[in-house]
């Protein structure tokens, strides 16, 4: 077998963090956390080593898709489903800036706020306790689970970090899962 072509030089892997691989064998809470931490920190590792005008970049102009806009977003809806709806926390949608970062905010910031959404998103993931636990606050009138709120935000979550691979490849080269 003739070997293959060397690999481009751009193609490197976007991170030295550790990101450990949900169990095989875990009952079904460990295994839907687990995932849901998988996508986040795959997420978060899309962003690393860029600096904040790479990480501002428009993907696609004329549209304004980022990557801090796209971590932005995913830390809002974090605190949308497990702050507002599963724990029962306020919610104004009037403080929601979607995918735009405001401006004079840095990446650094933004990934921040991602964290604190998590941690927050995880103490309400801990005080539900039960997969079957109903959501504080209703969606169109529908009182969501545990679970529900997990597969939802997994997938989002997922989906997400599929589209900052794409940007951060189109930013830099680099590539991975």
């Amino acid at each position: 077998m003739r070997p293959g072509p060397d690999p481009p030089a751009n193609n490197r892997p976007v991170t030295t963090i550790e990101r450990p691989m949900p169990p095989l064998n875990a009952d079904e809470r460990t295994t839907v956390e687990s995932w849901l931490d998988f996508h986040r920190a795959t997420l978060a590792m899309k962003c690393e080593g860029l600096d904040d005008k790479q990480a501002a970049a428009a993907s696609v102009p004329p549209s304004g898709f980022t990557l801090t806009g796209l971590v932005q977003h995913l830390a809002e809806v974090e605190r949308y489903w497990f702050g507002h709806h599963l724990a029962g926390a306020a919610w104004d949608p009037g403080h929601e800036h979607g995918m735009t970062v405001p401006a004079g905010r840095a990446g650094a910031g933004v990934l921040a706020g991602y964290r604190a959404a998590i941690a927050d998103s995880d103490r309400a993931i801990r005080a539900a306790g039960d997969p079957e636990a109903r959501c504080a606050v209703p969606v169109d009138g529908n009182r969501h689970t545990l679970r529900w709120v997990m597969a939802h935000m997994t997938s989002e979550t997922a989906r997400h970090a599929g589209h900052a691979d794409i940007l951060r490849e189109q930013l830099d080269g680099t590539t991975g899962r």
